[in-house]
């Protein structure tokens, strides 16, 4: 028997505690559909039981394939109750890398949203497939609305896979445990300022890092989502505006696409977002705020839950000046309330000055850090080398604790011996107003090595020429670090929405021996 004084931490408690305060308040809009905390709570339990009545055993892996959405949403508090693991697949993948993850993850079962079957299609069909529609609501009718015995035994139990977006091979399935879950969620609602009055956009995909924690988040404060199936800029500023949202979640070519659509506008109430994925540039910072919508920058990845880090203005920022205030919202600031310690190292591990300008590793430690990665010890021995999680990032450490991003350690230019981040080249390229989106690798140069390149999308209507983009950035940056050449048209994209720089670099780099100049 456990202690009088220790309750195991799950995110399912979140919601057996909301069901109850919050019980007449509107958990989840969906179209439609709308239920109560009540009702809601009611339906997490009928899940449970259903899927243990339809065999689920400790420990099973569940996968859910679907669209944003009340049955997704549900499946992160039911799948949990019921004892088993979700595995909460990106909806932009094709059948292929979908049958790996179920495979890999060796989900019993899977449940998908109708616009999505297709991509189900090389799924065994020893593995069980649910519907969601009138399918899924039948499998809750054969559950029951009562309390449901946990069988949970620990909070290091397992309770999520993520699976990593695989740019450069095979995805990773991350291990998220109960605790960590908890702990993530609870960071969420007390740094995202949410209440039992918020209203939650659903515009980030829920299977993105379970929703950013912000799934489990959201009800756990008695708040309503509404949830959005795609993104639809026009929608997302009418939904803005009538179902009164406070909070919704988008990385920066979310924002850029919100920005630049005919229907934005200054809404009238004050909306609080978080972004992430890549540093929010100056410009973009600006141009939302000029919407009445106040960013708030996170950083982290698959592997720690989402969010880790969260930038907290300092005493007397309202008193900066707009760009320095833009350029303090840039950095991805310190560890959130939960989430442990941060540090920048160099190749032997020890802490760079914190001076703002000597760059090394971004590691992370502490509760809200994965497990490690699903089935793949060698993987996970490399990723926490030394006791530290090794993120791949470039920052630097500033006197005040925070951190801020200047590359991917792949990303960094070294041209004529000289560092170059291209992120700072990026943020010089997307301050000229015809810029929407922009991206800078290294490619190849007789003289220097290495030199920048930028890859430039318009915004709708606009238009400029090489020769102006590299003035323009000039003006604002060393005239080493401007581009030497500029691109124009699409950006690569993952399913995710990040920018695949590695596909503008083989193009680049094609036929040499070594990416290095």
């Amino acid at each position: 028997m456990r202690p009088v004084y220790r309750e195991e931490l799950s995110p399912v408690n979140l919601l057996e505690r909301a069901g109850a305060v919050h019980a007449d308040r509107p958990a989840v809009v969906d179209g439609e559909a709308c239920y109560t905390f009540a009702e809601w709570r009611s339906r997490s339990r009928r899940l449970a039981t259903a899927l243990r009545l339809a065999g689920l055993q400790k420990g099973d892996r569940v996968a859910f394939l679907a669209l944003n959405s009340e049955p997704l949403l549900l499946a992160h508090f039911g799948v949990l109750q019921a004892g088993g693991v979700l595995v909460a697949i990106n909806t932009r993948l094709n059948a292929g890398e979908v049958a790996y993850i179920v495979a890999h993850s060796e989900s019993r079962m899977v449940f998908c949203s109708r616009e999505l079957a297709a991509h189900v299609t090389a799924v065994p069909e020893s593995v069980q497939r649910i519907e969601l529609g009138p399918e899924f609501e039948a499998l809750l009718a054969s559950g029951s609305p009562g309390p449901v015995k946990s069988w949970m035994e620990h909070e290091y139990e397992l309770c999520a896979i993520d699976y990593t977006s695989g740019t450069t091979g095979r995805p990773k399935g991350v291990m998220y445990h109960h605790r960590g879950a908890y702990l993530n969620a609870v960071a969420m609602a007390l740094e995202n300022r949410l209440s039992a009055e918020s209203a939650f956009l659903w515009t980030l995909p829920m299977f993105h890092c379970n929703g950013w924690s912000h799934s489990w988040a959201v009800p756990a404060v008695g708040a309503k989502s509404v949830c959005l199936s795609r993104l639809d800029p026009p929608l997302v500023w009418r939904l803005l505006d009538s179902e009164g949202v406070t909070h919704f979640n988008a990385a920066p070519t979310v924002l850029i696409m919100l920005a630049n659509d005919p229907a934005a506008h200054r809404l009238a109430r004050r909306v609080r977002v978080c972004t992430g994925g890549a540093p929010p540039s100056p410009t973009l910072i600006a141009q939302m705020d000029g919407f009445n919508v106040e960013l708030v920058h996170l950083y982290g990845l698959t592997e720690c839950y989402g969010p880790f880090t969260i930038n907290v203005p300092p005493p007397g920022f309202e008193g900066l000046d707009s760009a320095a205030q833009a350029a303090f919202k840039a950095r991805q600031g310190v560890p959130h309330v939960t989430a442990g310690r941060v540090r920048i190292v160099d190749e032997q591990e020890h802490d760079v000055p914190a001076d703002g300008a000597t760059m090394g590793e971004v590691v992370l430690r502490g509760n809200t850090t994965m497990m490690g990665y699903f089935k793949d010890a060698a993987a996970t021995a490399e990723a926490f080398a030394g006791d530290w999680f090794h993120t791949g990032d470039v920052g630097v450490m500033h006197p005040d604790g925070s951190i801020e991003l200047r590359d991917r350690k792949k990303d960094v230019i070294i041209s004529g011996g000289e560092n170059i981040s291209t992120i700072e080249v990026e943020q010089a390229v997307m301050s000229h107003p015809a810029v929407m989106e922009a991206a800078v690798i290294a490619i190849p140069d007789p003289k220097w090595g290495e030199v920048p390149k930028a890859f430039v999308t318009f915004k709708a209507g606009c238009s400029s020429t090489a020769e102006e983009i590299v003035e323009h950035v000039r003006a604002r940056i060393a005239h080493f670090k401007a581009p030497r050449a500029v691109e124009f048209g699409e950006l690569p994209k993952t399913s995710t929405g990040k920018i695949q720089k590695y596909l503008l670099r083989e193009k680049e780099w094609a036929g040499r021996a070594t990416r290095i100049g």
